[in-house]
């Protein structure tokens, strides 16, 4: 299928099954990575683990792996501490959330998928994050957000610590602009529990799992992605890519898919896949500020590879304390049209004053 519309087309979304921080969350990043600008600005939101007094570093950790293991990306990365809503900390308030604005990755991860819908539904931070994404920013979603975006979202602790009945919850509901009415679960083939308990299903059991599925509604999709597994939705062409060591399953009705690594998938297979108006469900008075700043990233534009390539070269000069050479380059790179400024991860280019 092809896009046929003039509006701008949304950023790739990354759901992973687990392992953000692993081997296999590497390769995802670095599909999604491919698909941003160059060293691109990465907002990591603690919100779903918002409740755990760690969600700082839980954040941190993700902010750490993209720096290390990302670095040849350049990515800068920005945790957004919108933990709770009427707190000091809340999605609510534009001084912690506007940085979603200006950001080329969007990354959500651990925590609770009752508790970010809670915290994520109808607030600015989200408001923020769907305008983003539709004017192309990336997603990159883990475990309870994962879930979190479901039309319906699995109750996980609810369910298996708790012991309450079976139910769903409302979601997020992130595709229902797209025509898609999807519930995803992570860790579809977990095997913490050995052979004496059955966690598969994001821990709910293939048998408990089997009765959550006929309390869903008629014509519900319900996708799986295993462990150390990615699914990312790719608008341009329309397709879905399983990236990982594992499978994506998918369940509609009677049938049931199952696709390997390597596989793409149309999204028309999901149902009648349609693109939005980008505006839809987004404030008006938070779309524009949304377009503002993407007025302002054109000004600032990205930096050529060649400016890159120049502060690269500086930077390794600086590592090996070869000062003079590394001043030579500056002055390159300052010739160019751009300065650079030294940070803890490396350097940030600006684009000079015309």
């Amino acid at each position: 299928m092809e896009h046929q519309t003039k509006n701008p087309i949304p950023g790739p979304i990354a759901l992973f099954g687990s392992g953000e921080t692993a081997p296999s969350g590497q390769k995802i990043f670095d599909f999604l990575f491919k698909q941003v600008p160059q060293s691109p600005r990465v907002a990591i939101l603690e919100t779903p683990a918002g409740f755990e007094l760690n969600s700082e570093q839980v954040a941190e950790n993700v902010a750490k792996f993209i720096q290390t293991h990302l670095q040849n990306y350049k990515p800068h990365t920005t945790l957004i501490p919108a933990r709770k809503k009427e707190t000091d900390l809340s999605p609510d308030d534009p001084e912690i959330v506007t940085p979603i604005l200006d950001s080329d990755l969007i990354f959500m991860g651990p925590g609770s998928p009752t508790y970010a819908v809670k915290q994520l539904e109808n607030s600015l931070a989200w408001d923020y994050l769907l305008a983003r994404h539709r004017l192309g920013a990336g997603l990159a979603l883990s475990s309870a957000t994962t879930i979190a975006i479901s039309s319906y979202a699995l109750p996980v602790y609810e369910i298996y610590k708790v012991g309450q009945d079976l139910h769903w919850q409302s979601g997020l509901d992130l595709f229902s602009a797209y025509g898609l009415s999807l519930v995803f679960i992570p860790h579809w083939n977990n095997q913490d529990g050995g052979i004496g308990l059955d966690t598969s299903r994001c821990y709910m059991g293939e048998s408990r799992f089997e009765k959550l599925l006929t309390i869903l509604p008629e014509g519900q999709s319900v996708i799986g992605i295993d462990e150390h597994t990615g699914l990312i939705i790719d608008f341009k062409d329309s397709c879905m890519h399983v990236i990982g060591s594992g499978d994506v399953t998918i369940c509609r009705g009677d049938s049931l898919q199952v696709y390997p690594t390597g596989c793409a998938i149309e999204l028309s297979e999901l149902g009648n896949f349609t693109f939005p108006d980008p505006q839809t469900g987004i404030s008006p008075e938070n779309w524009k500020k949304a377009l503002e700043s993407r007025e302002r990233s054109a000004v600032d534009p990205t930096p050529p590879k060649e400016i890159t390539s120049l502060a690269d070269k500086r930077h390794q000069a600086r590592l090996d304390k070869n000062w003079t050479f590394a001043d030579e380059l500056r002055v390159k790179v300052e010739e160019g049209g751009w300065t650079v400024q030294d940070t803890s991860d490396g350097y940030v280019l600006e684009k000079k004053p015309s």
